[in-house]
């Protein structure tokens, strides 16, 4: 007969082994928000699925939407990673405690860009590629001379024929606006767009939005990142792309682990294979031309050079501020959005 002592030792052996291991069955899932292209989303997913094993659950939103998804979830947080769009709101979420810090071992591999938006979150985010804000044109729809700056777009030729999408929603429109405000200060960047809407058909959802339009003939122009633009004259599009002649911003795409998140081993194993040279050289298979943050990863050969475009020194850190975003949206909200047709 087993005595009593021995007979509580394995029940309590047994209690404790019936319980899931510490990270076991999170290990085997993974929720994970992406804000790049949906083809792009759905290749870096299952790639990672086969490589480790673990399910992704896999939703797409823009930038903004996401943002604001993960402020709404903050008290019972249900994503475990927030992998690409624009770096802006990244860093607003690190501010406001909404990502948890994380020092991966593969820094050191990362363009300076990269480790600098690291550093400038506690290394609550990390940049992941990066790429030029600009515009693409129709080359069909588009007679006389080419556009080659920002003030062009203000000419009454291109009236209801601009597409760009909603600061709001979109990380890329966001860049637009703050790179604006850079490039002329405050009170004229909102006096350019002011003069600009007249010529805006419609503000999209998502920031790529407009050069699919523009590449199917619904509009004439979008303002996107230029590696968007890129990506619809590779695919055959009659699409031209333009790196504006008075310079322009640029992007620091970035990843970041969701503070609280329901499987925290699954994001670091994830956090750590998104920074690999194999995993960000999937770009190019979902016609994705950003430049890759891992300096040992390819770059697309059809890529926008960084080095060969007029780029502002964009101030991640002040235009990334939860206070400035905020009152920079509510500002386009009343002198702009509320203009919306």
């Amino acid at each position: 007969m087993i005595d009593l002592d021995r007979r509580r030792a394995l029940l309590g052996a047994a209690f404790v082994a019936a319980l899931p291991v510490a990270g076991a069955a999170q290990d085997r899932e993974l929720v994970l928000y992406c804000s790049v292209g949906e083809e792009w989303c759905r290749v870096m997913s299952e790639a990672f699925q086969r490589e480790t094993g673990i399910n992704v659950l896999m939703t797409r939103r823009s930038s903004g939407e996401t943002y604001a998804q993960i402020r709404a979830e903050a008290g019972q947080p249900r994503g475990d990673v927030w992998w690409g769009g624009t770096g802006d709101p990244h860093l607003t979420a690190a501010q406001e405690g909404l990502t948890e810090e994380y020092r991966s071992p593969r820094l050191e591999e990362l363009q300076d860009w990269a480790v600098r938006q690291a550093e400038s979150a506690d290394f609550r985010t990390v940049g992941i590629y990066a790429g030029a804000l600009g515009f693409g044109y129709n080359t069909e729809m588009v007679e006389g001379d080419s556009p080659a700056c920002w003030a062009d777009l203000l000419d009454e030729r291109f009236r209801d024929d601009v597409q760009v999408a909603n600061p709001n929603s979109s990380g890329t429109a966001y860049t637009m606006l703050a790179t604006f405000v850079q490039l002329f200060g405050e009170d004229e960047a909102f006096a350019f767009m002011g003069r600009l809407h007249d010529n805006v058909s419609q503000y999209t959802q998502s920031g790529s939005a407009p050069i699919r339009a523009a590449a199917t003939g619904e509009t004439a122009v979008g303002i996107v990142f230029m590696h968007d633009a890129v990506a619809q004259a590779v695919a055959g599009a009659p699409i031209r792309t333009v790196a504006p002649c008075e310079g322009t911003g640029y992007e620091v795409g970035s990843m970041s682990i969701i503070a609280g998140g329901p499987n925290p081993e699954a994001a670091r194993i994830w956090y750590d294979w998104a920074l690999s040279p194999e995993a960000q050289a999937l770009a190019e298979q979902a016609a994705s031309y950003q430049v890759p943050s891992n300096r040992n990863a390819p770059t697309p050969e059809a890529a926008p050079r960084l080095e060969d475009i007029k780029l502002i020194d964009y101030d991640f850190v002040t235009f990334g501020d939860a206070e400035t975003r905020q009152r920079l949206l509510a500002r386009w909200d009343s002198e702009i959005g509320a203009r919306q047709r």
